[in-house]
């Protein structure tokens, strides 16, 4: 194994993600403490620690640093790594991963193996260490070690979902152990994932808060006992997301590319699962969803619901879900993201997130001129349904770009609209007059997370600015810095900014409870496919995304005969761009299908109506060894136990 996996942790200055207020976060490790004795020896330098443990978190506002900027450098190159979005900077890390660069000696693969690996050496190391504390209050131990151990345990989710079966290491290895000791093989699929819930289990049921959201009001912002804070709540969690990776094709031996993945000594690291073993997995990740929900929802967590007029507002209230103020963290009424997030990092800037979702607007005020440089692709924005419920694309011609139109949709792509497109429970505008008619009459969704050339821009502050993504537009191509444009003509409008684009007061969601209903529904169907649940908690989402639901009843849509494609194409929209599609193609095992090909947008090159043509954008490239990422070629130098993923 790394022989810098399991090193001191004194002296490291990495941030926490708790908070003591509603905005204040626990301060750096001091530098100057020199020995484990004087670590532990506050209440706060304990705190101190459990922010170590912490630090390697990911955090996703800086995806454009793949890996490296702001918070530990542990954001990720998923969203555009996949088919959703594309980033216009070469040095983003998704770039390696499109265009089949990517290998062991690439850095950011290091980055996160390493990063993950510390963070799990730093949570053994405080395990170990912190009965040295003489002063701590009651509860101190058995809550501390217990975050410690389900932050642990979390790393491995994230190392399993990245990299496959990785090695386990319970103990601290000293920095001056003998090589012998660092040459430590991977543990299979079944080892690591039964490690993981085990590791959860335990933390649980001896030590982690039941529900931080149902603390006192003082207790919840409170630096020690509050939010950012490991829950059971949030451990329960991970014991889905492990689950569900566990009971996927790729991790269930179902993909023949790994099934001969063997370590030096012969041993199986995927398992050869029978068909009933694996709809049992299903079953245990559909009854690992039920439970939290049965136990959670209506106790602080449930899907944010605003209402204008005394009427359900989809626009808004999908749009608040994803937003995360700092500032209404302990606002769980339900009209806030505070009661649908669930797990969430403070570390690293929204601004650079929102720098990458604001469109350029050259000319226009500082507070809304920005990049765009986050673009969604052509087959993101096909994949919104209309506002009648259905999909508007049902596929494309053998050149892969011209869509096969859903005739009964009601999407066309002849024309411009003659009027405002409006919000049916609002009124608000949600397209203007004039833009092309591909964009109208699409759900409320669509408006919130795609920026299409014509549409108003959220903040007005400074007067309204209509984006223009056509060559000359004011966030075209030929218009101001030429290396802030978007590839595509749209740019990712999910999560940007209602006010200022430099605006901070922001958390990065990791997870919220739409995810549980899709997780849920998703787990139901593989294994007992004849549940009325699936339809209920499919509806939820779609009922909340203001779009008819399935069913019998009167304005709804019929039960869709493909119920697994139903699921995936509402994932894939609800989801969208919050860094979850990269994984989900990877864990069905159906990436060749959208990675392996060219992505598409509008003619960005071109004014008037040549703008509006479907042209490709880029090449993409995927094969199989693509699923997971290579192990890193540092560590495998001096393990040399540790067996490399097949084709790399």
């Amino acid at each position: 194994m790394n022989n810098n996996i399991y090193i001191n942790i004194i002296g490291l200055a990495l941030t926490f993600l708790t908070i003591s207020s509603c905005s204040d976060y626990l301060n750096q490790v001091p530098s100057d403490i020199v020995t484990l004795e004087k670590v532990y020896e506050t209440r706060n330098g304990v705190l101190d620690n459990l922010a170590t443990v912490y630090s390697s978190m990911p955090a996703e506002f800086e995806d454009r640093w793949t890996a490296s900027g702001g918070a530990n450098g542990t954001s990720g190159a998923w969203n555009a790594g996949c088919d959703d979005a594309e980033f216009i900077w070469d040095f983003n890390g998704a770039q390696n991963i499109n265009n089949g660069s990517l290998n062991g000696e690439t850095g950011f693969v290091y980055d996160y193996w390493n990063k993950w690996y510390k963070g799990i050496r730093a949570a053994t190391s405080f395990i170990e260490n912190i009965h040295i504390c003489k002063v701590l209050e009651p509860g101190d131990l058995e809550q501390w070690i217990a975050e410690a151990r389900a932050v642990r345990a979390i790393y491995y989710y994230y190392l399993l979902r990245l990299y496959g079966p990785v090695p386990i290491i319970e103990n601290s290895i000293s920095e001056q152990a003998p090589l012998s000791e660092l040459n430590t093989p991977r543990n299979s699929v079944e080892e690591v994932v039964a490690y993981i819930l085990s590791e959860l289990d335990i933390a649980i049921n001896n030590g982690l808060q039941v529900n931080i959201k149902q603390n006192s009001s003082e207790t919840v912002t409170s630096a020690d006992k509050g939010l950012g804070h490991i829950d059971q709540a949030i451990a329960r969690v991970f014991k889905i997301q492990t689950r569900m990776l566990a009971a996927s094709d790729l991790f269930n031996g179902t993909n023949d590319f790994y099934a001969s993945l063997t370590n030096n000594d012969g041993k199986k690291l995927f398992p050869s699962y029978t068909q009933e073993q694996k709809r049992q997995l299903w079953e245990n990740a559909a009854t690992e969803a039920r439970s939290f929900i049965d136990d959670y929802v209506g106790k602080g967590y449930d899907l944010t619901r605003k209402y204008t007029d005394g009427k359900l507002d989809p626009y808004l209230s999908y749009r608040e879900a994803v937003r995360g103020a700092t500032s209404e963290l302990t606002n769980f009424s339900g009209t806030t993201s505070a009661a649908e997030m669930i797990w969430f990092n403070r570390q690293g800037n929204a601004s650079t997130m929102h720098y990458n979702r604001t469109p350029k607007h050259f000319g226009y005020a500082d507070g809304v001129r920005c990049s765009g440089g986050m673009a969604a692709t052509q087959e993101a924005v096909d994949a919104y349904f209309m506002a009648n419920g259905l999909k508007p694309i049902s596929g494309y011609q053998s050149d892969e770009k011209t869509p096969i139109i859903n005739s009964t949709s009601g999407y066309t792509e002849e024309g411009f609209s003659t009027e405002d497109y409006k919000d049916p429970v609002t009124g608000r505008v949600l397209a203007p007059k004039g833009v092309w008619n591909a964009w109208v009459n699409r759900e409320p969704r669509f408006y919130a997370d795609i920026t299409f050339d014509g549409q108003k821009w959220l903040y007005t502050g400074s007067g309204d600015v209509y984006t223009g993504l056509q060559y000359t537009g004011n966030s075209g191509r030929g218009t101001g810095n030429a290396n802030d444009y978007s590839k595509t003509g749209y740019v990712v409008r999910k999560s940007a900014p209602t006010t200022v684009w430099s605006n901070n007061d922001r958390v990065s969601i990791m997870l919220r409870m739409a995810q549980i209903y899709l997780d849920y529904a998703e787990a139901l169907h593989e294994s007992n496919p004849g549940s009325p649940d699936i339809l209920k908690y499919l509806n939820l989402i779609r009922e909340r995304a203001g779009i008819p639901q399935y069913g019998g009843g009167a304005g709804q849509l019929p039960i869709p005969a493909n119920m697994r494609q139903a699921i995936r194409d509402e994932r894939r929209v609800e989801l969208a761009f919050e860094n979850n599609r990269y994984f989900d193609l990877r864990r069905w095992c159906i990436a060749e299908e959208s990675q392996g090909k060219a992505i598409h947008g509008m003619n960005i090159n071109k004014n008037g109506e040549e703008f509006f043509v479907r042209t490709k954008v880029e090449d993409r490239y995927f094969e199989k060894k693509n699923y997971f990422f290579p192990l890193p070629l540092k560590d495998r130098t001096i393990n040399k136990e540790l067996v490399q993923n097949p084709g790399w």
